[in-house]
């Protein structure tokens, strides 16, 4: 089994030597680099192309979801766990748009971390339980406020899979492959998701995905 390699970026180095202690239990796992701004960050996520960058969002010269932002266009094999004291649905819009795979919070880290790391690593999307629990609860109310009936409900059951999956971080290729059907399929029915669904890019479906419970 291939060695996940993590950077980690924080602005407190404290922080930074315990996530590293913690981390660097696991016997699969090896911590490459730290930074201590966003912008250091950036750099190293392009010039190492780690696995997994855990990156906390008030960092300075470049905040934690510009850096995301970045990472995520210049090292995209990297996959982005944003780290943070914030539970608002505001900061978890923001990061999924700026495409972070998991959002932990700095409170549950001690419990949370080493499943966190494991899902994004293997391009799984983690929340922390009390965002998803934020998120599933704004998600209904927002519904019954409005009068509407969740669209979920409105995908053919072969289209409720393939959503799980692309939800999960699954490629195409993995998802035809996992499916016993050809790529194309997997992108006619993605397409067909999407508008079903009214959302317009994978960061999207893995917010809709949480917000109704499907992963967390």
């Amino acid at each position: 089994m291939a060695r996940v390699r993590i950077l980690l970026a924080d602005d407190h180095t404290v922080v930074r030597q315990g996530l590293r202690k913690v981390l660097e239990e696991s016997p699969d796992w090896d911590v490459v680099a730290e930074a201590g701004d966003g912008r250091e960050a950036v750099r190293q996520a392009e010039e190492l192309k780690p696995d997994v960058a855990i990156v906390d969002i008030g960092m300075p010269l470049l905040n934690g979801i510009e850096a995301t932002r970045q990472i995520v266009k210049r090292s995209p094999s990297t996959r982005v766990l944003v780290l943070t004291m914030h539970s608002d649905e505001a900061y978890v819009n923001q990061i999924l748009r700026a495409g972070a795979t998991g959002y932990l919070l700095k409170d549950s880290a001690d419990v949370d971390l080493l499943q966190a790391v494991t899902a994004v690593s293997k391009g799984q999307s983690f929340f922390s339980p009390a965002v998803a629990r934020l998120m599933l609860d704004d998600y209904t109310r927002q519904l019954a406020d409005r009068g509407i009936h969740d669209r979920y409900e409105s995908l053919s059951d072969r289209e409720r899979e393939i959503f799980q999956l692309i939800a999960e971080g699954k490629a195409n290729k993995e998802i035809a492959a996992l499916l016993s059907i050809s790529p194309s399929t997997v992108e006619t029915h993605r397409s067909r998701i999407m508008e079903k669904l009214d959302v317009h890019s994978a960061a999207e479906i893995v917010l809709y995905a949480v917000r109704r419970g499907v992963v967390r």
